[in-house]
């Protein structure tokens, strides 16, 4: 009898027989092997089909066997993957706890309850545990062929998907909601200007970038309690705007920071002559069609990185779950 084994993998295409005794005792012993593997010296030939052949009644029995095996190729291309992230998530959290030991905040973490805005650092350090969670399961996962960890992975990479798609769908459908949450937003931070380096460097660089000042004009400055120009405000600062919304002086070499000082109690048609009179969210209303394509470029390639996460992700499972079941499907 001879036994003649065929595996059809992946990566190639593996033909063999096995020296197996048959009814006479004797044995036959024949190979074939060819395969094309992008890993050197292997070959995923998941899925076979034993064929035995009965000399003297001319039969052929076929029996189907498992031989699956964990590609290599997409096990580290998943690790490599997210070692990336992972390193990123290490980065983002080193910045954000260094930022806060400077700030004090480590020693005193009610600090960050008692601010009104938002502090810029907190966003950092959210960011960085996603990222590091995400590479640290993916990363392990791989490595340890770990099917927990990777459904974590793949799971937690499809909610942040579709949570993207949703709030981009949500912001075009409901512009007038956005820009209303967004002008609450830009308020609670002019009023929490000086109460945070951080978020008072993160405005400054907002209003310098795009040329504005305020949420919708430099009168949004009276939200705050240092440039208020009610009679009660005993500030330097009073009826004045941040150095930030100074139309910069191209013969100054050395930024003013007082420039914004006492601006407000000139007559309202001289602001522009010194300061930006536009509002931020009108200035960000401007931008976005200008540069549409880049918004809809950065989007589009953030989602074809995760998809190739998931892709990843699930074939590195099926595999697993393919050795596990002792079957290829």
């Amino acid at each position: 009898m001879v036994i003649l084994l065929l595996r059809v993998g992946r990566l190639g295409l593996c033909l063999g027989a096995n020296p197996t005794p048959d009814v006479t005792g004797t044995s036959v012993e024949l190979g074939l092997r060819l395969w094309s593997s992008l890993v050197p010296g292997h070959c995923s030939c998941p899925v076979g089909v034993m064929v035995l052949v009965d000399p003297a009644s001319q039969k052929m029995h076929y029996y189907r066997y498992s031989n699956a095996e964990v590609s290599c190729w997409y096990k580290y291309l998943l690790f490599s993957y997210n070692i990336v992230f992972w390193l990123a998530g290490v980065v983002f959290l080193g910045v954000g706890l260094w930022a806060w030991s400077e700030k004090g905040v480590l020693s005193d973490l009610t600090k960050v309850t008692r601010m009104h805005g938002v502090d810029p650092v907190v966003l950092v350090l959210m960011v960085g545990v996603v990222m590091f969670t995400l590479g640290f399961a993916g990363c392990v996962g791989a490595l340890r062929e770990n099917i927990c960890l990777l459904n974590f992975f793949c799971s937690t990479i499809v909610l942040i998907f579709f949570l993207e798609l949703a709030v981009a769908v949500l912001a075009f459908l409901f512009q007038d909601w956005v820009r209303d949450r967004f002008r609450e937003f830009f308020e609670s931070n002019i009023r929490s200007y000086r109460d945070d380096i951080d978020l008072q460097n993160l405005i400054d660089s907002l209003q310098k970038a795009n040329q504005c000042c305020g949420a919708y004009g430099p009168e949004d400055w009276d939200l705050n309690v240092y440039f208020n120009c009610s009679g009660a405000s005993y500030s330097r600062e009073k009826c004045g705007v941040p150095f930030s919304c100074c139309v910069p002086d191209p013969a100054q070499k050395v930024v003013n920071t007082q420039c914004g000082y006492d601006v407000r109690t000139q007559l309202k048609s001289k602001w522009d002559e010194s300061i930006f009179t536009k509002g931020c969210i009108q200035a960000l209303e401007s931008w976005l069609p200008r540069n549409i394509y880049i918004v809809a470029g950065v989007f589009i390639a953030i989602s074809l990185l995760q998809i190739f996460g998931i892709f990843l992700a699930r074939t590195l499972i099926s595999d697993i779950e393919a050795v596990k079941a002792g079957h290829h499907f």
